[in-house]
């Protein structure tokens, strides 16, 4: 039986547990909240990877105030030995009563164990609060312990008839500073950024994320079929790492790229091209969660036309640059409408002078 107030708790650890969305990669954003006679006597959320988790923080943080109080958490209490202790058993030795849990935790280590735990140990357990809110917190992860591949966003950034650079190629900038920081802030939460070797030859990017207080910068990873990227990209002098994807199997054409800094996996499809399913599970075999491509007409339209898409975040800018700009994506012409790649809106609104629109793929 649930009330109100457990909803608002609930509420109130799932903002918690959003602070740590900068910083918890690979783990979840976990948040914990627990509460006595009706009074919140300890909150916390789960800061970074190998640091205590949210509930041995807020236990901490209770002492005995812990004991007889119910607690609210967006992800269920672990069950197993990872980098750090299980957290079902500290709640118990606590002595709660009660647990909330918006969800369970599909990582195969946990899959409703804590959960049967928790009970085992005589603790009243609930999950299904505020559920879709949850899910919607730690989609990548959870997408990557159920279907074993990261979520992926392709991001673009166009006038408003859909020309991502000009004839001549100049596309800097298109959207304003607002835009620009809301895209930084889209990276600092993925754990990879994708690319293709002709984004780094016709622009150079650093691809990191500009935010202060950053610790942590996502991996840099170029599609690169043919191995075209230069030693002297400015992406392999930018902190963190960069990994080259190519279907070049020569490695002694690696070295360069190597001594750059670079690491190299080969990954060729039957066609010559980098393999961008396996690219993707590559990924997640790195624990990246969720992955941002941010890249030109061609590489963005293999992916879409691959279905291997859950999201696309477009920028609109209130301009025209007309027919001979540089289109969005690189898709292959229709002859019937009924062709079209579906897509379903999910939010409009307006980032400083530009719009963002999230679609999901319909299809």
């Amino acid at each position: 039986m649930t009330s109100n107030y457990d909803a608002v708790f609930m509420a109130r650890a799932l903002r918690l547990a959003e602070r740590g969305r900068y910083s918890t990669h690979p783990n979840p954003c976990i948040g914990c909240v627990i509460v006595n006679d009706g009074n919140i006597v300890a909150e916390a959320w789960h800061r970074r990877t190998g640091e205590p988790h949210a509930e041995i923080l807020a236990l901490k943080q209770a002492g005995d105030a812990a004991r007889g109080a119910t607690v609210y958490v967006n992800l269920e209490p672990c069950c197993h030995h990872g980098r750090t202790p299980p957290c079902a058993g500290a709640l118990i030795d606590a002595g709660v009563s009660k647990v909330f849990a918006a969800m369970e935790d599909p990582n195969p280590q946990v899959a409703g164990g804590g959960v049967e735990y928790l009970r085992g140990g005589g603790v009243d357990v609930h999950v299904g609060l505020l559920a879709a809110q949850a899910e919607r917190l730690n989609r990548g992860f959870l997408k990557r312990m159920r279907e074993g591949r990261p979520w992926v966003i392709v991001k673009t950034a166009a006038s408003m008839d859909g020309r991502t650079a000009t004839r001549a190629g100049e596309s800097q900038w298109i959207t304003g500073e607002a835009a620009r920081a809301d895209v930084h802030r889209m990276r600092a939460h993925a754990g990879a950024i994708v690319t293709g070797s002709g984004t780094v030859l016709a622009d150079d990017p650093l691809l990191t994320a500009r935010m202060e207080n950053l610790e942590r910068q996502p991996l840099r990873v170029v599609a690169d079929s043919r191995l075209r990227t230069p030693v002297d990209a400015a992406l392999l002098q930018a902190p963190g790492s960069t990994v080259i994807a190519t279907a070049v199997e020569d490695k002694p054409s690696w070295r360069s790229l190597e001594a750059a800094g670079a690491e190299l996996v080969c990954l060729p499809d039957a066609n010559g091209r980098v393999d961008l399913d396996a690219l993707l599970q590559h990924l997640c075999e790195r624990e990246v969660n969720e992955v941002l491509v941010e890249a030109g007409p061609r590489l963005a339209g293999a992916i879409l036309q691959a279905h291997l898409v859950d999201e696309l975040v477009t920028y609109l800018a209130p301009m025209l640059l007309g027919d001979a700009g540089r289109g969005m994506f690189h898709l292959p012409g229709l002859e019937r409408l009924g062709d079209h790649l579906a897509l379903e809106i999910q939010d409009v609104r307006a980032i400083g002078a530009d719009l963002r629109l999230t679609f999901s793929h319909a299809g």
